[in-house]
């Protein structure tokens, strides 16, 4: 990775394993013929030394290159037929990374500046410091490049440790097709295939769900699958088409069984991959042993803006009318402190400003959206509780918190309230401001399902592309009897991203989907378009 040549002796850095070794090559030591192909190697060549260590009068390990008995000193392995980004700043375009990530995982190895440490001992002073003792070992610097290598490493040691943790419980790892003839488990738009032989069009998976409750039927009580996923849906810094989930199955368990499993789950991964609970994710130190629990109307009414009046009270999400009634008044007194601070501009035309006036235009636009939806399509009610939510209280949920209790209307897999059929036994927990798992009490009753994926056809035939397809042969496997179940899904990519402090989830997929490099304005405005669907449903 580095060399330097004076005279008839030369330094040179080597890389393995994500490590970085000085070598010292003499010419009296290696022979003429090594010590000229010494003279000959550039950056990123591959070879083989042998020697024994010493410490330069600057305190770094050295091997000092040399035969050992009949071996050769040096020996060439590979050429590196392309030059090497700058060796100071390693690989440093963030798009160029992800599309070549050869080039980033052995560049980018949190190594420093090589001008931020004393600089290497002269060949004189190497021959003389294997009679000296080290003067002084540097002090350590902050890393100038991300260490990439150590991101893949942490990502290895989680799927470890879920599989620890489940393997310890006697969970059953089990795998499920990737190829469904029916796109079912996720309120997801697929992606779709065909298969020749067959003459079948068939879709990628956009999650195992419906198979795995199947193994429950089967009498397989808990099992678990760490599963590839894909979605044909847009990408963005927590999105990615095809990412990988965690899903379990526990049977004769409820959704508060799996709030405290999930919590043991996260404390018991951050532990075994970091040694502790503390991580440190988008400039926030966040404590994964210390969690909060919310139902979804108590987090609204939390985080509902203190601008925009008074919070609807608990009751009133149930009523359409007055939720509609409420979305109005609080649009017009958004405009009211709006034009208060001398901010008449339609929200719609503010974007790029700072948060401090978009953000309350933005509320104020989608107060007004809110109420004209629910005033012509009152049975939207759910479903806009859940945009809500997500729009006011998500960003704040930036420690560990559970947030329970959905609109039946947005989770058609789950089980209803007993005294509340309206809402369901369903939760979220949410780390760093997004969504980590989803979780659900398992509808088991056959007609209810029916019923549900009924209304997700008509939902389908509205226009809604995410809504859930009938699957038949589902609902017969619940015919024969689905015990109480609990069952939960988490985003690998996601957890990883918080625990090794990664702003992208691009960061934390080794080759992530990239666009060509040349698209067309039409493509580019296509895929803008695309809506994001729940990523761990």
């Amino acid at each position: 990775m580095a060399i330097r040549i004076q005279g008839k002796a030369g330094f040179a850095q080597l890389q393995q394993g994500g490590q970085r070794f000085q070598i010292y090559v003499r010419k009296d030591d290696v022979g003429e013929n090594a010590f000229a192909l010494y003279k000959l190697l550039d950056l990123g060549d591959h070879i083989g030394v042998r020697g024994h260590l010493f410490r330069t009068r600057t305190g770094e390990l050295t091997v000092h290159v040399a035969k050992v008995g009949d071996h050769p000193a040096l020996t060439f392995l590979a050429k590196a037929m392309l030059a090497l980004p700058d060796k100071y700043h390693g690989l440093e375009d963030t798009e160029l990374r992800y599309r070549q990530r050869y080039v980033d995982l052995f560049m980018n190895t949190g190594a420093s500046k090589t001008a931020a440490t004393p600089p290497p001992a002269t060949p004189t002073e190497a021959a003389e410091a294997e009679t000296v003792k080290p003067v002084s070992v540097p002090e350590p610097v902050e890393p100038e490049t991300p260490n990439v290598r150590e991101v893949f490493v942490k990502r290895a040691a989680i799927l470890r440790a879920i599989r620890t943790f489940f393997d310890r419980r006697g969970y059953l790892e089990v795998e499920t097709p990737m190829m469904h003839q029916v796109a079912g488990g996720a309120a997801a738009q697929p992606f779709t295939t065909h298969h020749n032989a067959l003459d079948l069009d068939l879709f990628l998976r956009i999650a195992p769900e419906l198979y795995l409750k199947r193994l429950v039927v089967g009498g397989l009580d808990r099992v678990y699958e760490i599963n590839r996923n894909f979605r044909n849906e847009g990408i963005s810094t927590k999105h990615n088409p095809e990412f990988t989930m965690l899903e379990f199955y526990q049977a004769y368990s409820n959704y508060h069984d799996l709030m405290k499993l999930s919590e043991e789950l996260i404390i018991f991964i951050a532990k075994y991959v970091n040694g502790t609970c503390i991580t440190h994710f988008n400039g926030h130190e966040i404590d994964l042993g210390k969690w909060k629990k919310l139902s979804m109307r108590e987090a609204i009414i939390k985080w509902w803006p203190k601008t925009a009046g008074p919070a609807p009270r608990f009751e009133e999400f149930g009523d359409a009318g007055i939720l509609a009634t409420h979305f109005e008044q609080a649009h017009k007194t958004m405009e009211a402190y709006r034009a208060g601070r001398g901010e008449h501009i339609d929200p719609v035309w503010i974007e790029g400003e700072s948060e401090e006036i978009q953000k309350p235009a933005d509320q104020q636009m989608m107060f007004e959206a809110w109420g004209l939806v629910l005033r012509k399509y009152p049975d939207r009610l759910g479903k806009m509780i859940a945009d809500v939510f997500e729009l006011l209280a998500e960003e704040h949920l930036i420690q560990p918190t559970i947030i329970y209790d959905f609109p039946l209307a947005v989770s058609p897999l789950s089980k209803k309230k007993p005294n509340e059929p309206d809402w369901v036994e369903r939760f979220e927990f949410y780390i760093g401001g997004f969504e980590v798992g989803n979780a659900f009490s398992e509808l088991n009753d056959p007609d209810d399902q029916l019923a549900r994926f009924e209304q997700q056809m008509t939902e389908k035939e509205r226009g809604d592309h995410e809504a859930h397809q009938m699957d038949e042969d589902y609902v017969r496997a619940l015919g024969y009897g689905l015990p109480p179940t609990a069952g939960e899904g988490i985003g690998i990519d996601r957890l990883t991203m918080i625990l090794t402090d990664s702003k992208s989830i691009r960061d934390v997929i080794l080759f992530p989907l990239m666009r060509p490099q040349q698209k067309t304005a039409e493509q580019l405005a296509a895929k803008d378009a695309q809506p994001h669907g729940e990523s761990v449903e």
